[in-house]
């Protein structure tokens, strides 16, 4: 079943991507695009219900920042997250990170009504990834970028749940945080943000220029304006004059900085031994991914120097199983590879293997800011300080 739904969504994203040819994908493509004029309108409507004040935000007397994008995956959100999170508590803020966790599997029924005869609040309270303290859950209960998050922050405080209020109570009430970051909260309008930070991938900055279904975008691009600040991702040093021009056209305000995901280190899956970049250069490797965008992973593989001699890939957030690990390094021993290399994203889904006959590393990479650092800086100088003391409010 799960391989058969796997096919179903790479058969989708081929044909939404303009990838597959013939009756079906052209049939398949006009229903889509006939969807998505029914999604825009949707989507309008809803922004006009909560700009009237139909709908209502709430606040929960705290600050919250919102870090997202317009289009479906790829644009490099997790590690701007780790960045703002990091540089947040290092100026004194108490932050949690708030995600959805896309594809986490909750524990189950029974766990949950445990917890509840036991003392807990809810039988379905947020999940905490992290405490600030300790790493509380797995990667497939927790998702996978939330778990990523809550490893490499030790004392960022994690918590997971479609109803993002909720889990910033939750925050705010038993983690004693007073800032919140809304991981891919851009179109989350039910809490307000104070700041909307929007990333735009230099290589993909709208996406196929069509919204969903038909697109990958999840709002119209004049929608860019709500953004406070806008990163732009993926940068390589080259100018970025004529997307800078587009993005006036929606928004003449906000802070542009430029940035680009810079590798770090190699990191081995398992016994974390970690080893320079050098070390690939010239090497045989293999790649293995699962993300939205793989070309953008093995791209910067190659620009490090190494040789590609196999590739493996897999529909976004797929969870690999040993069988598929094993194959696919029964192929690069035949390539006679140095290594496989996977993203970070990818290695908290790796299952235990039994042998490794090609030692697996994972690329360490984290944002590098390229232009405009000032202006990040004065972005976490007006989240920190001053300091504005947070009325007592009873959630509960």
């Amino acid at each position: 079943m799960g391989q058969t739904s796997e096919k179903l969504e790479q058969f989708a994203i081929d044909v939404i991507l303009d990838r597959r040819k013939g009756v079906r994908a052209s049939m398949l493509r006009g229903f889509l695009g006939s969807m998505s004029h029914l999604y825009t309108g949707v989507v309008n409507l809803r922004l006009w219900l909560y700009r009237n004040r139909l709908l209502r935000e709430r606040n929960l007397g705290c600050l919250v920042v919102s870090i997202g994008n317009l289009t479906v995956g790829g644009t490099g959100k997790t590690p701007v997250v780790e960045k703002f999170a990091r540089s947040l508590q290092d100026g004194g803020r108490r932050v949690a990170i708030l995600s959805r966790g896309y594809k986490s599997v909750k524990q189950p029924f029974l766990k949950r009504l445990a917890g509840k005869i036991q003392g807990k609040n809810e039988i379905d309270p947020p999940r905490v990834v992290s405490d600030g303290k300790s790493l509380l859950l797995d990667s497939k209960t927790a998702g996978d970028e939330p778990y990523m998050l809550a490893a490499n922050l030790k004392d960022v405080p994690v918590v997971v749940d479609k109803d993002r209020v909720k889990s910033g109570k939750h925050a705010i009430a038993e983690l004693n945080c007073d800032t919140l970051i809304l991981d891919d909260g851009l179109q989350y309008l039910r809490l307000k943000h104070r700041l909307d930070i929007v990333l735009v991938d230099r290589w993909h900055p709208f996406g196929t220029e069509r919204l969903l279904p038909r697109g990958t975008l999840r709002e119209p691009p004049k929608n860019l304006k709500r953004a406070s600040y806008i990163f732009i991702t993926k940068c390589n040093g080259e100018p970025n004059d004529e997307l800078i021009e587009r993005i006036r056209l929606y928004n003449r305000t906000a802070e542009i900085i430029e940035c680009e995901h810079r590798p770090r280190y190699l990191q081995h899956i398992e016994t974390r031994e970690t080893r320079p970049l050098d070390d690939l250069k010239g090497a045989k490797v293999g790649t293995v991914s699962a993300i939205a965008v793989p070309e953008s992973f093995e791209d910067g593989v190659r620009k490090l120097g190494a040789d590609i001699e196999a590739t493996c890939r897999f529909t976004d957030h797929h969870r690999f199983t040993e069988q598929e690990i094993i194959s696919f390094i029964n192929c690069c021993v035949e390539s006679d590879v140095d290594m496989i290399i996977t993203t970070e994203k990818d290695a908290v889904r790796f299952p235990r293997l039994a042998r490794m006959d090609v030692p697996i590393y994972f690329l360490r990479v984290e944002i590098g800011i390229l232009s405009n650092e000032e202006s990040f800086d004065h972005c976490i100088q007006r989240i920190c300080l001053p300091r504005e003391p947070i009325p007592a409010r009873n959630f509960f």
